[in-house]
């Protein structure tokens, strides 16, 4: 591969408002800032299957796949429900391109294109004041589609990043009465019940609205763990005028976890060499340990179109992210008695965000020609608090392998908290941005545009000061787009790399901002009269600073980080759409290899090689029966520190079937790792908790 680069008035309404003043958010789960939040992907011109339309709060600039610069994958709500891609890492697992490191029971990264994923958003408005990793779950039922723009984008996404940006297309209110009701149960006693009702609030449909609740409880394959989802979302529309409409919405969803790890199995002992477990059902998590998280938003939307086809959208989000937990974790230390050490822990945190954004996009003439315009501002508040206790007879203690893992290690009495156990801290940004798409011909189209940022923060983090200070940095970005053909396109972009950090170094202070810059060019294409799309992509990123595990000290704000400089190179295959008359298919190839600074491969952690695929066929005879399957695959993986922490490539396969009995009623059964593949979960940090074995899950559905 380096060879390839070296060529080159409602209670809702009221308790949305009151969200609002309350300035809430999300710790955990990084959202950056974008726009305008327009429409959800189901419009009247979306492709039926799984070829899917990008949203416009996707794109900013309102582009279809083809005309976006960049990869992008969209995956539909008819997908979601086919293969029962109930959680966020569900859907990110089943992406091209994306790697998700489950690294604990309750505690994902997502990686794309060898680097973190961390522009996160809702209907494109993100917010972005955090780190990238995902504490508990995001459930995918408020949800019609999620898309995921591949490589860098500052104009886009707010800073520039050079792994992917996921953006969540939230259910909207409908015009015409909808209702589905569905159950299901499957492997380990897990249950679960989703509701979606929509529809007219009035008779002229001026006013609407759109309810969704889930509850998903039940055990798992791993010892002592067991966990309860509680989503709820609900969302009112009105048409103030012809011109104007003012959407209100509030989601709220909890994850009450036991047995949930800190950390996970070690995989090598304290001489480094490599550790087997015999059960996948391996768990160091003790009986005491839970991790209870909830997390909610709300949000105000206002959209005003003007004569001219221009609009204006005026966006303010809160969010809110609470966790309380008791934790345990063990790792292999060579100075123990045992052989092992143990760390308990008992931590509360609570963020709170705000975030406001107002934008105008529309056309404009210039040259003979009408091009497209989008400029606006974002500003966003967070404010984070902190407590971590721990007990002097676990504090570092050494304890038994074989004890943690039979769950028999007591639950200790924590001290009072003291000042390097606590964190009180407050992060802003503002922004300015700009882009325009120019049709220089009929075929060359030019995407321009830049972000200007300004962020700082003040407070302490674990007894660290949390100081950054960046004013007036500029972010650019450039694209084109040349239509070969009426079928084929190729495309390039550019785009400088800035993204403020707040992890911490090894002297507990903040590491610089991530800056690079990343390259991308491909070819677009619609083949089967338009029904399947096709993109193949060329990228190279280099990216300084990048956050890199170096340990844990709790006294100086827990994990710590070096920032390290690294090269990714690579290629993406993807195809999505009917391949033959009612088979659907979604999927892709990737192809990353990442070097250091001293031009040695690091972050071997991510797969060098991966395929995903999903498909779906509606049998001709019978076309109320559709059956399908989903594979992925990836290539060997390894610590970057301890070689014997790898795992070997693996295949997971997936089947599904499902029935409609009539218009009204249907019925479905799906079946994971069919062949009962043994695998580690994520090698990131030497610990891991194995994959789920073999399962089965049966649905039973009702639509109106």
């Amino acid at each position: 591969m380096r060879s390839l680069f070296s060529l080159p008035t409602s209670a809702l309404t009221l308790v949305a408002l009151g969200m609002l003043n309350s300035a809430s958010a999300d710790e955990y789960t990084l959202n950056l800032p974008s726009t305008s939040v327009t429409g959800t992907a189901d419009s009247e011109d979306a492709p039926p299957g799984y070829q899917a339309k990008p949203a416009a709060t996707t794109t900013r600039l309102n582009l279809t796949a083809g005309q976006t610069p960049q990869g992008i994958t969209s995956i539909k709500r008819e997908q979601l429900d086919d293969f029962k891609l109930n959680s966020i890492r569900d859907v990110l697992d089943s992406t091209p391109g994306v790697n998700v490191q489950k690294v604990e029971t309750d505690r994902t990264y997502f990686t794309a294109r060898g680097f973190d994923i961390t522009n996160f958003q809702y209907d494109g408005m993100g917010m972005g004041l955090t780190g990238g990793v995902l504490v508990g779950d995001i459930d995918t039922a408020p949800y019609e589609q999620v898309d995921v723009l591949h490589g860098a984008n500052g104009l886009m996404t707010g800073t520039g990043n050079p792994s992917a940006t996921v953006n969540f297309i939230r259910k909207r209110p409908t015009y015409e009465p909808e209702a589905k009701v569905s159950v299901s149960a499957g492997s380990w006693d897990k249950r679960r019940v989703d509701l979606d009702v929509s529809g007219p609030l009035t008779d002229s449909g001026n006013v609407r609205g759109r309810v969704i609740y889930a509850n998903e409880v039940g055990n798992s394959y791993l010892d002592r763990y067991s966990r309860e989802k509680n989503i709820f979302s609900g969302m009112l529309a009105f048409d103030l005028s012809d011109d104007d409409t003012l959407t209100v919405g509030y989601e709220d969803q909890k994850s009450n976890a036991n047995g949930a790890s800190w950390g996970s199995l070690p995989l090598t002992d304290s001489s480094g060499n490599a550790l087997h477990y015999s059960s996948t059902s391996a768990n160091i998590a003790q009986p005491w340990v839970y991790w209870d998280v909830r997390t909610s938003r709300a949000f105000a939307e206002w959209q005003h179109h003007f004569a001219n086809d221009w609009k204006s959208t005026l966006t303010v989000t809160a969010m809110e992210h609470r966790e309380d937990t008791d934790m345990f974790y063990i790792y292999a230390n060579s100075a123990s008695s045992t052989g092992y050490t143990g760390l308990a822990s008992n931590y509360k945190g609570k963020t709170r965000e705000l975030d406001g954004d107002l934008s105008f996009s529309g056309p404009f003439s210039l040259g003979g020609r009408e091009h497209q315009l989008t400029f606006g501002a974002n500003v966003a508040r967070s404010r984070t608090q902190e407590t971590s206790l721990y007990g002097t007879s676990s504090y570092y203690t050494p304890v038994s392998l074989e004890d943690a893992l039979n769950g028999v290690i007591p639950k200790p009495a924590y001290n009072m908290a003291n000042a390097d156990a606590t964190s009180n801290y407050t992060d802003r940004q503002k922004s300015l941005y700009a882009g325009t798409r120019l049709s220089l011909s009929d075929d060359l189209h030019l995407i321009v545009g830049a972000r200007m940022l300004s962020a700082d923060s003040d407070g302490e983090n674990y007894g660290s000061g949390r100081d950054v200070s960046i004013h007036g940095k500029v972010t650019p970005y450039a694209g084109v787009v040349y239509d070969l053909t009426p079928q084929y396109s190729l495309y390039a972009s550019y785009t400088k790399i800035f993204n403020p950090q707040y992890y911490l170094n090894t002297q507990g202070q903040v590491l610089d901002p991530l800056e690079g810059k990343s390259y991308e060019a491909g070819i677009k294409g619609h083949l089967l009269d338009k029904k399947l799309d096709v993109s193949a992509a060329v990228f190279h990123t280099k990216q300084d600073n990048v956050a890199t595990y170096s340990g844990f000290n709790p006294s100086l704000g827990g994990y710590l980080y070096d920032g390290m400089s690294y090269k990714s190179s690579g290629v993406e295959l993807e195809a999505s759409g009917e391949l033959a008359p009612g088979l659907q298919i979604s999927g892709g190839y990737t192809y990353v290899y990442i070097t250091d600074a001293d031009n040695n491969r690091g972050r071997k952690f991510i797969p060098r090689n991966a395929l995903t695929t999903s498909m779906a066929y509606k049998l001709p005879m019978a076309p109320q029966v559709k059956v399908g399957g989903s594979l992925k695959w990836q290539s060997k993986v390894e610590n970057d520190d301890t070689p014997a922490a790898n795992q070997a490539a693996y295949m997971l396969v997936g089947l599904m079937a499902s029935y409609d009995i009539d218009p009204h009623w249907s019925t479905q059964l799906n079946l994971d790792n069919l062949t009962n593949e043994k695998y580690l979960q994520s090698v990131r940090y030497g610990q891991s908790n194995y994959g789920s074995p073999r399962n089965v899950t049966a649905s039973v559905s009702w639509k109106f």
